[in-house]
């Protein structure tokens, strides 16, 4: 009888430890995984090495706890999509940069200084009373010869709400 119990108790214990044995090479596991996962997205979102060592070392020094302060420190954006975003913005400019001017009704191909598009003869500008040359809508003077240029009246009037052909447009025949 006191065989049977002994063995019982040992069966017991050694249960019982290869139970805490399995816990505490699961929890190594995971805490060891979770340090690399910290390595690994550091290494996508900083650039500096020193960087992503005290990163890794933060979340191997403090267990579990570790990589949960680093996700709240890291930065929000990996460096991929931070460059790609900035090849994007440069290639909108470079392409607004060589963007060509075009009438706003026809979208035919214009110059700075006309008056009125060439296609569709819309007016873009007004001309200048004293020396003819175009001028943008906002400005009091001309910067050429110094003419006052006259007021409009209420937006929507003159050249402001103006986008109308100078002469009707060719009606189709229906022949």
């Amino acid at each position: 009888m006191i065989v049977r119990a002994h063995t019982d108790l040992v069966l017991a214990v050694s249960g019982w430890e290869a139970g805490r044995d399995l816990g505490i090479l699961v929890g190594a596991v995971f805490w060891l995984a979770s340090a690399f996962w910290v390595f690994k997205d550091a290494r996508r979102r900083i650039e500096s090495p020193w960087l992503i060592a005290v990163a890794t070392l933060f979340g191997l020094a403090i267990p579990l706890l570790g990589p949960i302060i680093y996700m709240f420190f890291r930065p929000p954006e990996y460096l991929d999509d931070v460059r790609e975003r900035d090849l994007e913005i440069r290639a909108i400019e470079e392409r607004l940069r060589q963007r060509s001017l075009e009438c706003p009704v026809c979208r035919g191909a214009i110059e700075a200084s006309y008056v009125v598009c060439p296609i569709c003869t819309t007016r873009l500008k007004q001309a200048c009373a004293g020396c003819g040359a175009p001028l943008e809508a906002i400005w009091q003077a001309c910067p050429y010869c110094a003419t006052p240029v006259p007021s409009l009246g209420s937006y929507g009037e003159g050249v402001a709400g103006g986008l109308e052909p100078l002469r009707p447009r060719r009606q189709a025949t229906s022949d």
